[in-house]
């Protein structure tokens, strides 16, 4: 994975383009790394659970009702949660013709299932629960209440919490094949071309209106950055798929809990070398960095 991850930031400054206006270079990688697992039929009359497009539009209602007073207030948590509005509105638009992926209706029970996972973990850890929230998410939720990283910092814990942890469980908890046995690994791959789609605008909006050093990588006629942010998650998806085939092949349950055990880890790691690698740190403090993205969000969360 080290040597593909070095051969892709190679062909990236090799083949980018001065072009802002268009979408970031998009290296489709993880697709040739096929599936492994075997077996699963879901069924349910449950609107979310069947997958029915109306599903899709309830999950963002809800995080458009939890991300409004998180941006009102400037709560360091709505850089994620604006994050997860606009990348789950941009699946909204890539399903609407129900042609982008082998079988929408499953994705869109994804999309509900994985959602669920960071709602309540946002809800545990709020509601005093620390123990009830999984450990890649205290580490995010922590940093953002007490404002220990840069913008860049809450929306990688976020992201990295989501991915690195949530996913590979939501996978194999809903399966990893389709019922005729082949695998649904094809439609995971699919997801990083909306991802990809989102990106620059993402970035964009997250800088203007919560903290101006988002984009402070951002290279100048290029989408380099993006890019490399894009690869980065592909690169986690990836292993979420893997750790997700992990669990799914546990041949007992002693095994799977190992297997759980080191997700968790796994997560939390990552988190933590995040969080060292964007904290605030005592020249921040001195400049007032902090204090002065608080302020700036007062003035442009809108």
């Amino acid at each position: 994975m080290a040597v593909a991850a070095a051969c892709v930031l190679v062909g990236l400054i090799a083949s980018a383009l001065p072009a802002s206006a268009d979408d970031p270079l998009y290296i489709p990688w993880s697709s040739v790394l096929p599936g492994l697992t075997q077996g699963y039929d879901p069924s349910s009359a449950d609107e979310c659970r069947s997958g029915r497009l109306q599903c899709v539009d309830h999950v963002i209602r809800e995080m458009e009702r939890r991300f409004s007073p998180l941006a009102a207030s400037c709560n360091h948590d709505a850089v994620f949660a604006l994050t997860y509005l606009r990348t789950t509105q941009e699946y909204r638009r890539s399903v609407a013709d129900g042609t982008f992926f082998h079988d929408t209706n499953f994705v869109n029970h994804q999309d509900a299932v994985f959602a669920e996972m960071y709602f309540d973990a946002y809800d545990a850890w709020h509601a005093g629960d620390a123990p009830g929230t999984p450990p890649a998410w205290r580490v995010a939720f922590d940093a953002a209440d007490r404002g220990l990283v840069t913008g860049t910092g809450n929306l990688l814990l976020g992201m990295s919490a989501h991915v690195n942890r949530d996913l590979a469980f939501v996978l194999a908890e809903i399966g990893l094949v389709r019922p005729d046995g082949s695998s649904r690994k094809d439609d995971h791959d699919k997801v990083n071309e909306f991802l990809n789609r989102v990106m620059e605008p993402l970035l964009a909006e997250a800088a203007a209106r919560f903290d101006p050093t988002i984009d402070d990588g951002q290279l100048p006629w290029t989408t380099l950055d993006e890019t490399a942010l894009l690869q980065m998650l592909v690169g986690w998806r990836e292993t979420a798929w893997r750790n997700a085939e992990r669990l799914v092949a546990a041949p007992t349950p002693e095994a799977r809990a190992q297997v759980a055990a080191d997700i968790e880890s796994f997560a939390e790691a990552h988190n933590r070398m995040i969080v060292a690698g964007t904290s605030y740190g005592p020249l921040d403090s001195l400049l007032g960095q902090r204090a002065a993205r608080d302020s700036y969000c007062a003035t442009h969360h809108g």
